[in-house]
């Protein structure tokens, strides 16, 4: 057995018994990266911490669920985060459902010279700026690879408004380069 895998199962065992020192040490151990998941999905950084320190929470009340035959720790606190950012985000935002009609997928060639161009920064920025519906839609599929029945699941919206908010956020990602590549 690897060290890693050991000392997750030690931090494991700890939460599991509500040892303080555990649980900061697992808290400390992937703060950094939950905190960029929750950046990327919700409008503010306080709203991303929140969402972090109740993923967190989370993660702690239902430590013994964890199978670490099914995946790793990270793995599992992601999943946690991500759906604790969509519930979030939900309170702070209704979605739109009752779309009539739905803009034809057109996906539009941009150069691979553009985007060596951006930065991930960039990016960040312009996903920011997007509707919080559409921003959802799109990190769900694009960054985190859900199908849109699933992201329609999971936001409780049909599989066609995800397809819609999804279209739009890349009409409106699109509309933000120039064709040079550059932001406009």
């Amino acid at each position: 057995m690897s060290r890693s895998l050991m000392r997750d199962e030690v931090l494991i065992k700890g939460c599991m018994a509500n040892e303080r020192a555990a649980q900061e040490m697992l808290y400390k151990m992937f703060y950094a990266d939950m905190l960029r998941i929750c950046i990327r999905y919700l409008r503010t950084t306080d709203l991303a911490k929140e969402a972090l320190n109740m993923g967190f929470l989370k993660a702690f009340q239902q430590m013994q669920t964890f199978n670490a035959e099914k995946g790793n720790l990270g793995g599992w606190i992601r999943t946690i985060m991500v759906r604790t950012c969509i519930d979030l985000g939900r309170k702070e935002l209704r979605f739109k459902t009752d779309i009539d009609e739905l803009p034809g997928d057109e996906d539009v060639f941009i150069a691979p010279e553009a985007l060596d161009k951006l930065y991930a920064q960039d990016l960040l920025l312009m996903i920011k700026s997007l509707p919080y519906a559409a921003q959802m839609v799109f990190n769900l599929s694009v960054l985190e690879g859900y199908t849109h029945k699933e992201i329609g699941e999971q936001l409780q919206i049909t599989e066609s408004t995800s397809r819609w908010h999804l279209s739009a956020a890349k009409k409106q990602l699109r509309g933000l380069l120039d064709p040079k590549g550059s932001i406009k």
